[in-house]
This record gives structure tokens, C-alpha cells and sequence, in this order.
């Protein structure tokens, strides 16, 4: 139940968001008494849709991440924009789908990056969303993962050059943080004390659950009763949710929570399992990987919902309504920086175009449609359910193709989240409005084959 104080605030920010949407501003203030907020955003790597005991899950228990839902709100139908890392991102950062910035997959060393038609690094000079809060006066932070450049490229832009006035990351080629599972929730304590007074920005973009594995005994302990995988998985898990628990625990020792945005999430669905990978590197490999997709189907690399589905919890106590579930409105990481700035009162450059979409009013407690169509591009394996290369989404229908081989496939995710039952035949009338809307947008972005044919004389030797 909502008290009059929050219902009065609440309206009132419903009102403001909803102004500046219908007029095309971006520039209202957010935040307890006009002070803008404070972000935080937690982005796991591989964590499933299913990795949360309040999402289902039979095996982990992440008692952090739960009080998160329960104090905010639980966006269930969130999409990334890609089923793999570098890509989602990409598009977390630009607000834009990353085929239009030529990252199709995955930044490796710089001559398979190439390969694949794709840019060597993230164009640092392009509207990015540290650099937007940057000026609007927010202290700027990065932790933990980057990946998003070509691992052995020497002079790539660092994470300065993108607007962050600190970072400590544990990929190449900037590595400087050696214990990946723990230092960055510490960077990421030590940032946000130093910056208390406000507003500040802070990425946590932690190593839960990729490979290597790196469970700890103590974990491990709590996990003793099960099996050999699910014990690693859980403990990996377990470790993750306690560094949430650390950041909720130094923002209420400060005061912070009423003036502070909270975003946990994750870059894919969970990875797959390898019965013969037990090693990974210096850790444990794919075969503890036994992530869950609470239901859905298709994991990391694939279009369909178990790969880009993936948790969106969020928390500003008196803002984002506590312990409700959204279920029906569907929000992408192309509309985090839309919406970022509206709360900054952050005005968009003028030749900016966002592919996302200002969710304000959603965050603050609305339910509505997207006005938006989703799209995706794949360009990696086709194994199993990863062979889509294309999807979209709008509203409650999503279809999957590959236009080569002539394949594709319509689902009504209203009543079909897990995807089972193939509708082209039943609508087909849907069927062609969809593919129409596909055919414009892939003709929109660049081409990772005429991409790969451009990078070709620019190879490594």
C-alpha cells in the first residue's frame, strides 16, 4: 500500500515523466526534493533469468538481490539487446543496438574481432551515457568488466576517454583488478564513499557467473548438500549476492538509499554446459555452468528469450514502487540511457537518435506497451536454439529468422514466454507486418558481411 506522502511524489514524478516524454523534453530532475539521483548499476555477467531465489530458482539462494525486489521493483520482461557480452554492452552504453556501432559479437584478440567485420573498439567519441552524466555534474565510476575492445589492442581508448573519472577493470588490455569475484564490490564501496555527497554514477560490472569459476570454500560449505555442479554454481552465485549486499550495506551506512537508484542486471542468459569442460584457465569451467532460465527458452548466443531475457531489479525507495512485479511492460538496455538522462536532467544531443526509449514513467511505477519495436542481430553459432540471426519484437509477438536458409518462426510472448508453440501459419498477417518492420531495420545497420569483406585488407599478418 502506497502512504500519501509517496503516492502525492509519485504522482507528481508520473506527471513530469509523462510532459517530458509526450513533448520531447529530456531534461527533468529526479531525485527527493529536485536532487538527482545517485546510479548504481550492478551488471552480472551469464547470470540466467532463473538465477534468483525470487525468480524460482530450486538451488541458489541470493537473499541480497531478493530484498532488492522486495524493496523495488521487478522488471520481468527486460530484454538486453544481445545474447552475448560485448554487444549488450554496447547498447547499455550508447542507448543504440550495437550492429550500428559494427559490434556483432563478442571484442577478442584484435584479428578474429576483424574477422568478424567489427569495429576494434567501441567509438569512444560517439553519445555515451557516463559522458552525458559526466555533464550534468555527476561523478563517474567503472568497475569490473569493460570489454569493449579487441583484447590485445595496446593504444585502445581507455575507459577515461568513454567519461569515467575512475575505473579499475580486470579485462584487457586495462587490466588492474587481480581478484575479479571480489575487488570490484570493493572499488565499487571505495568509489561511492569518496563521492557520498553526490550525485555520483558508478558501473559494477562483476564477473558472476562467467567462466572461470572461482568458487570460495566458504560458500562451498554452505552448499555441502549438493551436487558437485550445482554446488559450484550455487557458490559462485552466493558470492555475487553477497557483494550486492555490500553495496546496499555502505549506501545505507552513508544515508544514501533514499537518494539512490539501484539497477541489478545481467549481460545475457546464462552460459552453457560442457560435460568436458571442468577446467577454464586458472578456475573451474562449463561444466559447473548449469545457470537456469527460469523456464525459457534457449541460453546465451540465442535469440530466444532464455539468451536476452535476463532480470532487471531496481530500487530508489519513495520513487520505484517496492515489492511490485511488472509483467507486462516490456524495457531494453537501449532505454537505460534515454531514461538515466531524463532523471539527470540531461537534455539528448539534437542529432542523437536513441533506438530505446525514455521509461520514466515505467520505472516509477506505470504499466504500459513499448511504442518501440525490439530487434536483435546474431552473427555467431548456430548451434541448437542459437540459430536465429535475426529477431523483433512488438508488443506481445516476436519472430525469429534466418532469411539464408529460409527459416523462421512467430511466438505470442504473452502467452508463450517459454516459446513452444510456432504461430507463422495461425497469423500470417502479423507474420508479414513483422517482417517488414525486420527487413527496414536490417537495412538500416551496416552489414556485418559487407563488413567482414571492408576488414579484410586491414587483417592482422
Amino acid at each position: 500500500m502506497i502512504d500519501a506522502t509517496h503516492a502525492i511524489g509519485l504522482s507528481v514524478s508520473l506527471s513530469l515523466a509523462s510532459a517530458a516524454y509526450g513533448m520531447g523534453v529530456r531534461d527533468v530532475d529526479g531525485g527527493a526534493g529536485g536532487r538527482k539521483p545517485n546510479i548504481v548499476f550492478i551488471f552480472a555477467d551469464d547470470w540466467g533469468w532463473g538465477d534468483l531465489s525470487c525468480h524460482g530458482s530450486k538451488f541458489v539462494k541470493t537473499p541480497n538481490i531478493d530484498k532488492l525486489a522486495a524493496e523495488g521493483t521487478d522488471f520481468q520482461c527486460f530484454n538486453v539487446n544481445s545474447p552475448v557480452c560485448s554487444p549488450s554492452r554496447a547498447a547499455l552504453l550508447t542507448g543504440q543496438y550495437p550492429a550500428r556501432n559494427r559490434i556483432f559479437q563478442h571484442f577478442g584478440p584484435l584479428a578474429p574481432t576483424r574477422k568478424r567485420g567489427m569495429a576494434d573498439y567501441l567509438d569512444p567519441n560517439i553519445t555515451l551515457l557516463p559522458k552525458l552524466l559526466k555533464s550534468a555534474g555527476y561523478a563517474t565510476g567503472h568497475f569490473g568488466k569493460w570489454h569493449l575492445c579487441a583484447s590485445d589492442l595496446k593504444d585502445a581508448p581507455s575507459p577515461k576517454k568513454y567519461g569515467y573519472d575512475e575505473y579499475a577493470v580486470y579485462s584487457e588490455p586495462f587490466a588492474g583488478i587481480k581478484d575479479s569475484t571480489n575487488e570490484t564490490f570493493d572499488r565499487a564501496v571505495e568509489f561511492i564513499e569518496k563521492h557520498r555527497s553526490g550525485p555520483f554514477f558508478v558501473n559494477v560490472w562483476i564477473h558472476q557467473c562467467h567462466v572461470p569459476h572461482y568458487p570460495k570454500k566458504k560458500w562451498l560449505e554452505r552448499f555441502k548438500d549438493l551436487d558437485e555442479r550445482h554446488r559450484v554454481y550455487a557458490a559462485v552465485v552466493a558470492e555475487g549476492d553477497a557483494g550486492v549486499g555490500e553495496i546496499l550495506a555502505v549506501l545505507k551506512q552513508l544515508g544514501l538509499e533514499k537518494d539512490t537508484l539501484v539497477v541489478f542486471s545481467s549481460d545475457n542468459g546464462p552460459e552453457r554446459t560442457l560435460e568436458k569442460s571442468k577446467k577454464k584457465l586458472d578456475g573451474l569451467g562449463l561444466y559447473y555452468s548449469v545457470g537456469e532460465t527460469g523456464g525459457l527458452r534457449g541460453r546465451k548466443r540465442s535469440l530466444f528469450e532464455g539468451g536476452v531475457r535476463v532480470p532487471f531489479i531496481c530500487r530508489w525507495p519513495g520513487k520505484v514502487p517496492a515489492g511490485k512485479k511488472n509483467d507486462s511492460t516490456v524495457v531494453s538496455a537501449v532505454d537505460v540511457l534515454p531514461t538515466f538522462c531524463v532523471l539527470a536532467g540531461v537534455k539528448l544531443p539534437s542529432a542523437y537518435k536513441p533506438d530505446g526509449e525514455n521509461m520514466v514513467d515505467v520505472l516509477l511505477g506505470a504499466d504500459r506497451k513499448r511504442r518501440k519495436p525490439l530487434f536483435w542481430q546474431w552473427g555467431g553459432s548456430q548451434k541448437g536454439d542459437c540459430w536465429p540471426r535475426y529477431s523483433v519484437r512488438d508488443g506481445s509477438w516476436k519472430l525469429v529468422v534466418d532469411f539464408a536458409k529460409g527459416r523462421l518462426e512467430l511466438y505470442n510472448e504473452a502467452d508463450d514466454r517459454a516459446e513452444k508453440v510456432d504461430r507463422a501459419t495461425q497469423v500470417p498477417e502479423r507474420l508479414a507486418r513483422l517482417r517488414s518492420e525486420l527487413e527496414a531495420w536490417i537495412k538500416e545497420i551496416p552489414s556485418q558481411a559487407e563488413e567482414k569483406r571492408k576488414n579484410k585488407r586491414r587483417l592482422v599478418k
